[in-house]
């Protein structure tokens, strides 16, 4: 509790894996959202289908690429530490 409160463990990382789930599930309904439009009346057809497609492969993995680049700065800092420790001792 001590690190928590002096700020030498983070949080940001548990509420990064959160935040990836919410935008993996945004990416997955926007993408079924996009191509069951395509099916509509004013739908824009095969091209918004394919897109509504292309969102649903490719949404998630650039959800999770963003949030390993913002994993990796925590993941620095704690390996820093441990650096920075085992030379004072």
């Amino acid at each position: 509790m001590d690190d928590f409160l002096k700020f030498r463990k983070m949080i940001t990382p548990a509420i990064i894996q959160i935040l990836f789930w919410i935008g993996v599930a945004g990416s997955v309904i926007a993408a079924l959202i996009a191509m069951g439009a395509s099916f509509g009346r004013y739908g824009g057809g095969i091209g918004t289908f394919l897109g509504g497609l292309l969102m649903l492969v490719l949404g998630p993995v650039v959800v999770r690429i963003y949030c390993e680049l913002l994993i990796l700065f925590f993941r620095m800092n704690e390996t820093l530490t441990e650096i920075k420790d085992n030379l004072a001792k």
